[in-house]
C-alpha cells in the first residue's frame, strides 16, 4: 500500500463516526498509515502506527510564549485498546478551550478565532516536520472539517511532499449556506470557500458517503471521486416477524438536528397504537434542551449512553430499528447530503427498519431509493405507516430479502476497501505522470 497520511480531527474509534475509517484503511499495515489530529483525548489503537496530536490548549500555550511544542507524538504499541469508560469517551471537545469566547455553539466566531489561533508558525515546528519526514507520505487523506486548520495542514503536507490529496466528504460544509446579515458568518464562509477551492485545485480526488453528495462535488470541482459506503460487520440474524404484543423498538445515535422532535412524534404514535409500546432511545446526548422532550414523552424510554459493543448487542435483540431525520429547513439543510452511520449496521442486521423524516435529507432519500425499508416522509401518514409495517408480515419478509442484495452491494468491507484502494493508487500514479 501507499504510505498514507490522514489529516482529520478525530482518530479511529469504534464508538464514533471515525469508525468509518475501517471502510477505507482496513488492509493498510501500521507502518503505512499515520495521522495528524486535534481531538484532545489520547488516541486508541486503530489503523495508524504513529499519530501526531495538536490541540487548542497547546497552541494557546505557544501564543503565550511557552516553549512547549504544540504537538505530541503517539505510537501504536503504547496506546490502549479502547477508552476505559463512557465518561472518558465524552471528554471536552477540541473546541472546549475556546467556547467561552466563541459561544456555546460552534458558530462563525469560533471558527474565526480558531483560524487566528492556529497560525502556521505555532503548529509547523521542527518536531512536526521531522515526524513528517520520517513517515514520508505518498498521499494525503483529508477528513473534511468546517474549521480552517485541517485543510490548511493537509495542503501544507501535500505541497511539501508534492503528493495528491484524497478528500473524504461526508457532510456538506461547502454548499451549505444560509442567509445571514452577520458579517462574521459571511467573512467565515467566503474565506473557508476560498481555502477549499485551493484544496481541490491541488491534484487529487475525493470519496463520498453517498451518490448525492458525490454528484454535487464532482460536478462543481471537476473531480472523479467515488462513493465509498460505510460498512458493517454485524452478523445478519435469521428472519423474525415483529411480535405484535410487545415489540422491542429502538433508536441509536444522535438526537440533534430535529431528530428528537421526529422521535417524539414516533413515540407518541406508538403510545396511541398500544399503551404498552415504547421507543427505546440510546444516545450519548446530555444537553437537556434536546433530551427533555424525549423524557417527557410517555411512549419513549431514554437510556442514555452505552458503548458501541452494547449498541451492537441491543441491535440484534431488536424487533424494529428506527432511523430519523428532522423536518425543518435548517435540519434539512444540515443533513441534505449526509448518510447516517446507523444505516450500514441497521441494514446488515436483518432487522426491520423504519425510516422517518424529510425526503430531502440524504439518509431518508437513500432508504427510499434502495426500496427495502419502510419509509414515511409525511407526518399525517406516520401512524398509518407504522401500523402497516407492524401488521404486514409479507412486507417484513420482502424487506428482509431485499436488504441482502443491498448490503452485499453497498455495505461490505471488501467492496468498500477495493474502491478506496484503487482510487488511491490511481491518484498517486496520475499525480506523478
Amino acid at each position: 500500500m501507499r504510505r498514507l497520511l490522514i489529516v482529520g480531527t478525530v482518530p479511529y474509534n469504534e464508538q464514533s463516526s471515525s469508525r468509518a475509517f475501517d471502510s477505507y484503511f482496513h488492509n493498510w499495515n501500521d507502518e503505512e498509515i499515520a495521522q495528524i489530529f486535534s481531538d484532545p483525548r489520547p488516541p486508541i489503537k486503530g489503523h495508524c502506527g504513529t499519530l501526531y496530536q495538536i490541540t487548542d490548549k497547546r497552541i494557546l500555550n505557544r501564543w503565550f510564549g511557552k516553549k512547549k511544542d504544540a504537538g505530541k507524538i503517539f505510537y501504536k504499541e503504547n496506546l490502549f485498546e479502547k477508552w476505559t469508560n463512557a465518561e472518558n469517551s465524552n471528554q471536552v471537545s477540541s473546541t472546549g478551550y475556546l467556547k467561552t469566547l466563541g459561544g456555546k455553539n460552534k458558530g462563525p466566531l469560533l471558527h474565526l478565532l480558531r483560524g487566528v489561533l492556529w497560525k502556521k508558525e505555532f503548529w509547523c515546528t521542527e518536531q512536526f516536520n521531522n515526524w513528517l519526514d520520517k513517515f514520508n507520505p505518498e498521499c494525503v487523506f483529508l477528513s473534511f472539517s468546517d474549521d480552517y486548520f485541517i485543510p490548511r495542514i493537509a495542503l501544507y503536507v501535500a505541497e511539501r511532499f508534492d503528493i495528491p490529496i484524497i478528500s473524504s466528504i461526508g457532510d456538506d460544509y461547502f454548499f451549505n449556506n444560509y442567509k445571514s446579515i452577520s458579517p462574521l458568518y459571511n467573512i467565515y464562509k467566503s474565506t473557508y470557500k476560498n481555502l477549499i477551492r485551493k484544496v481541490f485545485n491541488h491534484k487529487g480526488s475525493a470519496i463520498y458517503i453517498g451518490n448525492k453528495i458525490r454528484d454535487k462535488y464532482n460536478k462543481e470541482f471537476d473531480l472523479n471521486g467515488k462513493t465509498v459506503y460505510l460498512t458493517s460487520d454485524i452478523q445478519r440474524r435469521p428472519f423474525k416477524i415483529i411480535p405484535i404484543n410487545n415489540p422491542y423498538i429502538c433508536y441509536f445515535g444522535n438526537i440533534k438536528l430535529g431528530r428528537n422532535n421526529s422521535l417524539v412524534e414516533i413515540g407518541t404514535v406508538l403510545h396511541e397504537i398500544n399503551k404498552s409500546y415504547v421507543l427505546n432511545i440510546y444516545s450519548n446526548e446530555t444537553d437537556e434542551s434536546v433530551v427533555s422532550i424525549l423524557k417527557e414523552c410517555p411512549g419513549i424510554v431514554f437510556h442514555g449512553s452505552v458503548p458501541y459493543s452494547v449498541v451492537q448487542q441491543e441491535t440484534l435483540k431488536c424487533d424494529l430499528l428506527i432511523i430519523v431525520e428532522g423536518f425543518s429547513k435548517a435540519d434539512i439543510d444540515a443533513t441534505r447530503y449526509s448518510l447516517s452511520t446507523k444505516v450500514a449496521d441497521s441494514l446488515s442486521s436483518g432487522i426491520a427498519v423504519f425510516g422517518y423524516g424529510s425526503i430531502e435529507c440524504g439518509t431518508i432519500e437513500y432508504l427510499k431509493n434502495i426500496n427495502c425499508v419502510t419509509v414515511c416522509s409525511d407526518k399525517s401518514r406516520l401512524k398509518e405507516s407504522i401500523q402497516q409495517l407492524l401488521s404486514d408480515e409479507s412486507r417484513q419478509r420482502l424487506n428482509y430479502d431485499k436488504t441482502v442484495k443491498i448490503v452485499e452491494q453497498n455495505h461490505r468491507l471488501k467492496n468498500s476497501n477495493k474502491i478506496f484502494e484503487e482510487l488511491v493508487e490511481r491518484e498517486v500514479i496520475r499525480y506523478n505522470v
